[in-house]
């Protein structure tokens, strides 16, 4: 009796050991590809509520400037008064024509305006929306779009200095510099990885923002925004281009260049977009990786 018993159940066990099995793989099956799918539906859920982002990232600048009489208009002038000091000094401390200096810090501040901005508040994109993850339903990615709109609108804010300047100092611009506008559009793809990864680390680990504010303070000065590549570049001073070339490592460099270059009328540079699109590539892939893992539990981070 014993062995039938046995025999029985062991005949029985073999195949619920296998149909478990079989549901237990399907299972985790199932469970690696609802994480991918949250993550990816969280992306296109969010830019479906474009309506949402857009006017909460112009009711942000709205908001910042109630009851300023020139309103973002002040967002420009800052930007033109410094850069038009700091165009003056380096002028005189590299010996260049104001004419080539001044534009070149011009173009240089809107566009590090616009990736600073992304970095700096991308840190703090999901503290600073705390009551509405908590209390809105929407998508983590409704905070990242808004952001990224709330840039784009300061860029073309600046883009009134910009306009300013190539009535004061002509560029010897042609048709195949529109491709700042491709340049641009690829600056923002990476200012939306680059907020929606920092936000979900800095979320996380609260130290790393301020971590993060003071290398975007320093890559300032490592990036040629106010000091001009080509020129150092093409030193006769062999030891001043070597090390002129290291900026290249900088990644900082292509994005600005990509942008600039059009800008000012000069011809693109092909491995600044190699660069700039491999950034891109790994960065958005990261960026899955860790928004598949983790999206879930920002909201109790925050």
């Amino acid at each position: 009796m014993t062995t039938v018993a046995g025999g029985p159940a062991g005949g029985s066990g073999a195949p619920g050991g296998a149909v478990g099995s079989v549901t237990g793989m399907s299972s985790v099956a199932v469970g690696q590809k609802r994480p991918w799918k949250a993550a990816l539906d969280d992306l296109a859920d969010g830019w479906k509520q474009r309506e949402l982002w857009g006017h909460l990232g112009w009711q942000d600048i709205r908001q910042r400037y109630r009851r300023s009489v020139l309103g973002p208009i002040w967002i420009s002038i800052t930007m033109a008064v410094t850069a038009v000091a700091l165009g003056i000094l380096y002028a005189g401390l590299f010996n260049n024509d104001l004419s080539v200096q001044l534009p070149y810090i011009l173009v240089g501040f809107i566009v590090w305006g616009f990736i600073s901005g992304c970095i700096g508040e991308g840190a703090e994109v999901f503290i600073a929306n705390e009551g509405l993850i908590k209390h809105l339903p929407a998508p983590l990615s409704v905070h990242v779009y808004r952001l990224v709109w709330r840039q784009s609108l300061f860029f073309l804010h600046n883009l009134v200095v910009y306009v300013v300047m190539l009535v004061i100092f002509p560029q010897p611009l042609r048709w195949t510099d529109l491709t700042a506008v491709p340049a641009f559009l690829l600056l923002a793809v990476n200012g939306a990885w680059v907020a929606l990864l920092l936000g979900i680390i800095t979320t996380r680990f609260r130290d790393l923002t301020p971590i993060t504010q003071s290398i975007v303070q320093l890559s300032f000065f490592l990036t040629p925004i106010v000091w001009i590549y080509d020129d150092l570049l093409n030193s006769p001073n062999p030891a001043v281009a070597e090390r002129a070339r290291l900026a290249e490592l900088n990644p900082f460099l292509h994005f600005v260049e990509i942008i600039r270059r059009p800008m000012l009328g000069e011809p693109q540079n092909l491995t600044n977009w190699v660069v700039v699109l491999v950034i891109t590539v790994v960065g958005w892939a990261l960026t899955m990786l860790v928004l598949r893992r983790f999206r879930s539990r920002v909201s109790y981070w925050v």
